[in-house]
């Protein structure tokens, strides 16, 4: 695998596939800069070599070609602003302006085009589409981590057209080198943290986490379908009715595999799904039929919080609860609390993107753990084994 680093970029026009999929508030102002951010290295050391950047991403799921609300000239100003340097824009990502601009482009200049997006072409990878974005620039570099489990226009098909010419940034390298750390040179005990809504969801991951990990921590939503599968009450909590043997087949797995599986032993019982909910500490499986679970409690927090602090090295993936709601984010905060605390210790702490990297955001602790991953889809799938497009086209 070739990074930037092994190329000298002077006078060279790098495309750069980032991810600035960002959310925007109704004033288009960002609310999260984290996946920006995690770019500008690449960036700015392809600019420090004496070359110029065109850069394309996506941003958000327009369905209906170019819409105003996903379209990144949003984004220009800030961009702008960290970069140092006056991003100019491309109101297309293909077409005679975005030529004219990209041969235009002088040595430490950086060019953004449009939302790759607003043409149904990159998400079909379409071959024709990758041409026509490959002949902006002279070089390829792939540091958008987050869609590399995408067979994308731009992120598996266009590589292609840069044979010995492709490269990953920085971002990129550090998501693979840091998710191989933990699944493959793991320092013991080993201890993953499982959340969100569904089983479902996390299925394969699960299975995968039960050949490598110490410790299994199971909160979040999909904690009740595994106290709903050994029998207990869980009242209106979310559940998968159609998971509960596979729930029980994973508690025997992980005990024959010799697993420690934890999972929360109460929970915060609201009486509906509102911040001014009344709610209270209670038995996760003793919920009154007419009210729902939704944070772990006290007690499960203290226990989880033991378990992570016991651990060299950990992978959270999934909040334990509506951490979006101040009266349900107690039980996310006690685990980012703990694992903050045995990253002080020297704990070795991975979070794997979407919904923890939120809440790690939220709480201000982004700077306090390892290593945030910008990738939530591409982050599991390559923890499950899988290929993933991007990685692969670069690889070849």
């Amino acid at each position: 695998m070739k990074t930037v680093d092994d190329l000298n970029f002077k006078d060279k026009k790098a495309l750069v596939r980032v991810d600035f999929n960002v959310p925007l508030d109704d004033d288009f102002n960002i609310t999260d800069d984290n996946r920006i951010q995690g770019a500008l290295p690449t960036i700015k050391k392809i600019l420090k070599d004496g070359g110029s950047v065109i850069l394309m991403s996506h941003l958000g799921r327009p369905k209906e070609g170019p819409t105003d609300k996903y379209s990144l000239k949003h984004i220009v100003k800030h961009l702008s602003e960290v970069l140092g340097v006056e991003v100019q824009f491309a109101d297309d990502c293909i077409g005679e302006q975005a030529k004219e601009k990209a041969a235009a482009l002088k040595p430490g200049e950086v060019l953004l085009l449009e939302n790759l997006r607003f043409h149904k072409e990159e998400e079909k990878g379409d071959k024709d589409f990758a041409k026509k974005l490959a002949e902006l620039g002279d070089v390829y570099v792939n540091d958008a981590f987050g869609t590399a489990h995408r067979a994308h226009a731009s992120t598996a098909i266009i590589a292609e057209y840069f044979p010995g010419n492709k490269f990953v940034g920085y971002l990129m390298s550090n998501e693979i080198n840091n998710a191989e750390k933990v699944m493959n040179k793991p320092e013991r005990p080993f201890t993953a943290i499982m959340g969100g809504a569904k089983v479902s969801d996390k299925l394969e991951l699960i299975e995968a986490l039960l050949d490598k990990v110490d410790n299994l921590i199971i909160g979040g939503g999909m904690a009740y379908t595994f106290i709903k599968a050994r029998g207990g009450e869980i009242g209106k909590s979310i559940v998968e009715l159609d998971k509960l043997d596979l729930a029980n087949e994973l508690v025997k797995k992980a005990d024959e595999k010799g697993v420690n599986l934890v999972l929360p032993t109460d929970a915060q019982i609201a009486d509906r799904f509102a911040n001014d909910a009344k709610v209270y500490d209670g038995p996760i499986d003793e919920i009154p039929a007419d009210l729902q679970g939704l944070d772990i409690g006290k007690e499960s927090s203290e226990h989880f919080f033991d378990v992570i602090m016991a651990s060299n090295t950990l992978l959270w993936n999934g909040p334990m609860g509506v951490f979006e709601m101040e009266t349900f984010e107690k039980g996310t905060r006690a685990v980012a609390n703990a694992v903050v605390a045995a990253t002080e210790r020297g704990a070795f702490s991975l979070i794997g993107g979407g919904d923890s990297a939120a809440a790690i955001s939220k709480f201000g602790m982004t700077e306090h753990v390892s290593y945030v991953s910008t990738g939530g889809g591409a982050l599991l799938e390559y923890m499950e084994g899988k290929t993933l497009p991007g990685v692969k086209a670069i690889m070849d």
